[in-house]
């Protein structure tokens, strides 16, 4: 950590053809964070994003892996800083809030803030895309019990502690879904605070395909279900193909207790079969559960060696 009075703030700020809006992005955080250094991670930008926001008085580095998964992994590993403060480059998010952000992970030792949209424009946060982020994050409340009212939120502030213990397996805009299950899964201090949502400037338009990205992070909640609760996962499987198993086996046996005849032979077969499959996916999840909590054990070790900030490092 800083041995200064002020924790060192980095913005990084993903951006994938955003030259009407990247301009702005800089110069309002310049404003809301004086001290702030102002990273923008180019991703292979064809329309001079990186240009423009070079100009504006951001550094740019330049990520040639395509997608915004690989963006953050990259922004992770390559900056040094107390305080993280990670937002889209489309000039959507309330850059004003940002010190409250700030404020409230330094003072509550907290290790992720998420900015939770809030707008009242049409335009600015479709219908389509409002529905499938409360689908989603209902799916994974589901699964991982409390999160966030906006898991798929770009504004969010991260702890040291966060930043250099993340994974990044995701390369997409799925990205987002493993931040938050990440701090769920890890027991993680975490708040949501409400923040403005306003439209993109004209020329600007949305990179994200709401079936085939919905579909995408559908997929990565499952992966991290299978992945973080290995035990949870497989038991469904088990419990699924023991119904299955049971239902196709007691006609047979009504059969056979009034017959004395085992007349289905392939039925008998696919129960049997089902049964076996059963337990294989119980002892798989058993097996994988205990290789989980060494994994998770290591995580935790690896997220303690890291010194948390200190509330009073925020005074001035």
């Amino acid at each position: 950590m800083s041995n200064e009075s002020t924790p060192r703030v980095a913005v990084v700020v993903p951006c994938y053809n955003e030259a009407a809006a990247i301009a702005t992005v800089v110069r309002d955080f310049k404003a809301a964070l004086p001290e702030a250094e102002i990273y923008a991670f180019d991703n292979n930008s064809t329309d001079g994003t990186a240009k423009v926001a070079r100009a504006a008085g951001a550094r740019v580095i330049t990520v040639p892996l395509q997608g915004k998964g690989n963006v953050v992994r990259r922004m992770f590993a390559d900056i040094d800083a107390d305080v993280f403060v990670m937002v889209d480059g489309d000039a959507t998010y309330d850059a004003s809030a940002a010190p409250e952000l700030i404020t409230m992970l330094v003072e509550n030792r907290l290790d992720m803030v998420v900015g939770s949209r809030l707008s009242d424009e049409q335009t600015a946060y479709r219908l389509g895309h409002r529905l499938g982020n409360v689908m989603l994050t209902g799916c994974a409340a589901t699964i991982f019990g409390r999160t966030f009212k906006d898991m798929l939120s770009g504004y969010r502030v991260f702890s040291r502690r966060y930043a250099k213990t993340f994974p990044a397996h995701s390369a997409g805009f799925e990205i987002e879904t493993e931040l938050a299950v990440h701090a769920l899964s890890m027991r993680m201090p975490v708040a949501e605070v409400v923040t403005q949502y306003k439209s993109r400037p004209e020329g600007s338009a949305s990179k994200l395909n709401t079936y085939r990205d919905g579909f995408r992070i559908l997929m990565t909640i499952l992966k991290l279900f299978k992945t973080e609760k290995p035990l949870a996962f497989f038991s469904t499987g088990f419990a699924l193909c023991v119904l299955l198993s049971v239902g196709l086996a007691v006609p047979v046996f009504e059969t056979f207790i009034e017959t004395g005849l085992v007349p289905r032979i392939p039925t008998v077969i696919l129960s049997s079969g089902l049964m076996l499959l059963g337990a294989i996916l119980l002892i798989c999840g058993i097996v994988l559960d205990t290789v989980t909590r060494g994994r998770y054990e290591n995580k935790r070790f690896a997220y303690l060696a890291i010194p948390a900030l200190e509330p009073d490092d925020t005074d001035a």
